[in-house]
């Protein structure tokens, strides 16, 4: 009896222990339902009453729209390559300057711009603005651009502007010229129809970005920092307007990049005697490097989506999901490990997954018959915004495991500080008003850029730093970006020239309106 009766007692409590994981597991799902149909994040952004509604329109005339498409190409022809930090085109960046100053004269002529040349070839201007009271921004764009060679496989010479099907195609086109004269276009059309900025704003134009800025970008940090600047926010290039590119979406996203990724060049060196080859030892100093590499590879850095900035993107995208998808991204607080599992898969994605580990360089050897006596590799991450350096440094070391390999770091910071994105954001909510009035059918999201920026150096300057300009990107576009065939569709170009028309008068209010007053809804 008293074994049938324990028999009784396990049964009943199992019984018990599974209705209860039943009304768990239940609870989970009304609880993600009700989530997937009422999540919208963007319900409450209803910008309605703006203090200042009397811009000036942006219409552009076809002589005009002739004029900056002249610009713009003449930007392009010009090879103001970065190579590395000591090995610039500074002929093109001289050559550069006095387009900037035949393209623009207003520009450079009018009494409410300031303008200074800062390191030689970088450009900083200042427009004050009416009301003093209230905190300048800043523009940023980069004039220099990677190298590019035709017979990589160009269908126009990389340096001729040359237009295919209403394309203008040219490294610098995405990767910064069109932000760089987009945005003095701009300037140039609202000084000679009389405007007068009522909030200050800078515009920073660095030559050496692709080098990481060390010339241009810092140094016109410095000069803002003598003349005590602070600033609202900051606008540089970074993320852009997706359109068909990320799978399930209903519609374009307009992309605005709240944070940088950081960065790890860690060397790796193995050291040994040299000798012959014909006496060779159980292990040579390029077979001890290359386990250490192959560790590497074999043991990438821990999952980590859901813990950083990339969780808001799809937060923000959920409402243009279609079901099952609309369900998974409306509900990241269960399902974040899930999405990072399959993310991981592919390159391109796995990016927003975790810290990223590339070997980009082998070194070692000198003749085929001597044993080398040093080996070395170059290690390339990108620091996922939950982890630090050091942590990453300390990942690197325990997965390497091998005192022989010697590790250095060679260059590397912590990812960027995360911009601030809710409601109450100035910078923000001003660039998605801005994006929404022109592209009423995109989505805007904050996001993560896995590259970096000029930007990164103003971090002192500003608390909120954004990276994004209007450029259209559509399946296999990203790969123009350094590589081959770089373009920008004339529309686009023209398209950006408007957005910072527009832009740089949306921030002329002195406040943000209620976020949920009635009317137009953001």
């Amino acid at each position: 009896m008293t074994e049938r009766s324990a028999k009784l007692n396990i049964l009943k409590f199992v019984k018990i222990v599974s209705f209860s994981l039943l009304l768990v597991i239940l609870a989970f799902f009304v609880a993600a339902t009700v989530r997937t149909l009422t999540f919208d994040v963007n319900a409450g952004l209803q910008l309605a009453h703006w203090e200042k509604t009397n811009n000036i329109a942006s219409d552009i005339n076809q002589h005009q729209r002739e004029e900056l498409l002249a610009n713009f190409r003449d930007a392009i022809r010009i090879p103001t390559v970065s190579t590395t930090e000591t090995q610039l085109n500074t002929t093109a960046l001289r050559e550069f300057d006095g387009l900037l100053r035949k393209a623009f004269p207003t520009v450079f002529s009018s009494h409410l711009v300031q303008h200074e040349v800062v390191a030689n070839y970088s450009h900083l201007f200042w427009v004050p603005g009416s009301d003093l009271a209230l905190v300048p921004y800043m523009l940023l764009a980069h004039i220099d651009v990677v190298p590019a060679e035709e017979r990589d496989g160009w269908e126009a010479p990389p340096f001729s502007a040359k237009e295919i099907d209403g394309f203008i195609y040219g490294r610098g086109t995405i990767d910064n010229k069109q932000s760089v004269m987009g945005i003095l276009q701009a300037l140039e059309y609202l000084l000679i129809r009389g405007y007068s900025p009522r909030r200050g704003f800078f515009i920073g134009l660095g030559h050496d970005e692709e080098v990481s800025g060390y010339q241009g970008a810092m140094n016109i940090v410095r000069v803002l920092k003598k003349k005590g600047v602070q600033l609202a926010f900051v606008l540089d290039e970074g993320l852009a307007v997706l359109d068909g590119v990320i799978s399930g979406l209903q519609g374009p996203a307009a992309l605005i990049g709240i944070s940088e990724k950081g960065l790890a060049t860690v060397k790796l060196s193995v050291s040994k005697a040299p000798g012959h080859s014909s006496m060779p030892p159980s292990e040579s100093s390029i077979g001890i490097l290359a386990g250490a590499v192959k560790r590497l590879e074999e043991n990438p850095m821990p999952r980590l989506f859901g813990e950083g900035p990339e969780r808001g993107t799809f937060e923000h995208l959920a409402h243009k999901f279609r079901l099952p998808l609309k369900f998974v991204m409306s509900n990241m607080w269960l399902f974040s490990p899930l999405l990072g599992r399959v993310m991981e898969r592919r390159p391109d994605t796995n990016a927003f997954v975790r810290t990223t580990t590339a070997i980009t360089m082998f070194n070692s050897g000198v003749k085929v018959n001597i044993l080398p006596s040093q080996a070395e590799a170059y290690v390339n991450l990108r620091i996922h915004s939950a982890q630090s350096l050091q942590e990453v440094l300390e990942l690197i070391q325990s997965t390497v495991g091998d005192e022989r390999v010697k590790m250095e770091l060679v260059d590397g910071f912590d990812p960027l500080p995360v911009s601030s994105y809710d409601e109450t954001s100035f910078g923000f909510q001003i660039i998605k008003k801005t994006v929404l009035d022109q592209f009423p059918q995109v989505t805007v999201a904050p996001g993560i850029c896995i590259g970096n920026t000029d930007s990164r150096h103003y971090t002192d300057l500003a608390k909120d730093i954004y990276r994004f300009a209007p450029t259209w990107f559509r399946p296999g576009d990203a790969q123009r970006f350094h590589g081959i065939n770089e373009r920008i569709s004339k529309k686009n170009y023209e398209e950006l020239v408007v957005f910072y028309f527009n832009l740089i008068q949306n921030c002329d209010i002195k406040d943000l309106p209620s976020p949920h007053s009635a009317g137009h809804e953001l």
